[in-house]
């Protein structure tokens, strides 16, 4: 969803729920975090080919590894996490 503004990153978002409540399995590969958050019931992380985490999203964005290796301490301050 990189480049798009945030009204058509939230009617992507509306798309792929819709998309998800019909059964249909969603893989996605993302990178903007509110899509990531807001649709995923599972995370896989991967960091130069590696699978560095997987689990539940609110678990995901904690691990340390993720943090270091894509979000940063600014993310973690945006979504209030500790």
């Amino acid at each position: 969803m990189a480049g798009l503004n945030p009204k058509e990153t939230e009617d992507i978002i509306g798309i792929i729920r819709s998309i998800s409540r019909d059964g249909i399995t969603i893989i996605m590969i993302e990178h903007v975090m509110k899509a990531v958050m807001s649709l995923s019931d599972r995370i896989v992380v991967i960091n130069n080919g590696i699978k560095l985490v997987e689990g539940l999203p609110n678990e995901v964005v904690k691990d340390q590894r993720v943090v270091d290796a894509y979000l940063g301490g600014a993310y973690h301050a945006t979504a209030g996490l500790k």
